[in-house]
């Protein structure tokens, strides 16, 4: 009888979640939807950002009218970000989180995060990367420390696992095999 052992995940994208100030109170039961929907949670960081600094993480919409009211709203209180893993990450990650209006949300996509967790158009509960490119760029703001180099893919990725890892592993996995430890406890 043949054991089948799944196929080794890699996870291609990465994103960046923000449990927003109002909504901070639900942190434990956010990241279980999150994780329950395959997400894996590769970093964690709980912060507060003066309103300078949610004016340069939100840059892109400056001049937009709602822009003083957002970099208020997200220097208001504690915020958790958190570094989010998957295939095709960014792209989920917006599915879960609903439209950006939670009034809307409401109507269009009743079970999505900002539907459960957002009260209107500005206090949605969560932020989440519009694409691959800002989730790097956004990531890197709120994670300084974080290494971001390419995931290989497909055949690479394969490539990879069989050059390096699994003689690794089969080394020493054939090592422990043959020394029985003295005691096992």
């Amino acid at each position: 009888m043949e054991i089948l052992m799944p196929e080794p995940q890699i996870y291609v994208e990465r994103t960046l979640a923000i449990i927003k100030p109002d909504v901070i109170d639900k942190e434990e039961e956010i990241e279980d939807l999150i994780l329950r929907s395959g997400f894996h949670i590769i970093q964690k960081r709980n912060l507060q950002l003066s309103p300078e600094q949610c004016s340069n993480f939100y840059a892109e919409q400056f001049g937009k009218v709602f822009f003083p009211n957002l970099t208020a709203y997200m220097s208001s209180g504690p915020i958790v970000a958190m570094v989010l893993a998957r295939n095709c990450a960014v792209s989920y990650w917006k599915e879960l989180l609903g439209p950006s209006n939670s009034l809307r949300a409401r109507i269009t996509h009743p079970h999505s995060l900002r539907a459960l967790y957002g009260t209107d158009e500005l206090r949605n509960g969560l932020h989440g990367s519009l694409s691959i490119s800002s989730a790097e760029k956004e990531i890197r703001f709120i994670f300084p420390e974080a290494i971001l180099e390419p995931v290989p893919t497909g055949q690479r990725a394969r490539d990879y696992l069989n050059m390096y890892v699994k003689p690794t592993l089969l080394a020493g996995l054939t090592a422990l095999c043959k020394e029985k430890p003295a005691d096992p406890m």
